[in-house]
């Protein structure tokens, strides 16, 4: 079941001036149509500090084997062992867990909240 994701109300802009979201920008083609390359997000850092990342949730992780470089995916599925399996809404575009396996629950920044205007 996919998400869609909602721009960003009110809410999320006071949440991103009081440093409660961090904004990003999209710079890869992976999740069209959804996010197009320049477009700014803004994410949840402290989304999964309680709960757990579930199912269709947009996550920001790290990317596994580049130190430097930071996805945006949608949550496939997650494990038992709390192992996320990521996938792109754009596969033929997407370098995702089909390439480098479940992301370990560290490698999850937070759960992208909106798009930001």
């Amino acid at each position: 079941m996919k998400h869609e994701l909602k721009d960003c109300g009110m809410r999320e802009l006071f949440l991103w001036l009081i440093r409660r979201r961090k904004r990003y920008r999209i710079t890869g083609d992976s999740m069209l149509p959804l996010l197009s390359p320049g477009q700014e997000i803004l994410v949840d850092p402290h989304a999964y500090k309680s709960v757990p990342p579930k199912p269709g949730d947009i996550v920001l992780a790290k990317h596994p084997y580049v130190s430097d470089t930071q996805i945006v995916k949608r949550l496939a599925s997650v494990e038992e062992d709390g192992r996320c399996y990521v996938e792109g809404d754009n596969p033929a575009e997407s370098t995702d867990s089909r390439a480098f396996g479940p992301l370990k629950p560290e490698n999850i920044i937070g759960r992208v909240t909106s798009r930001f205007l």
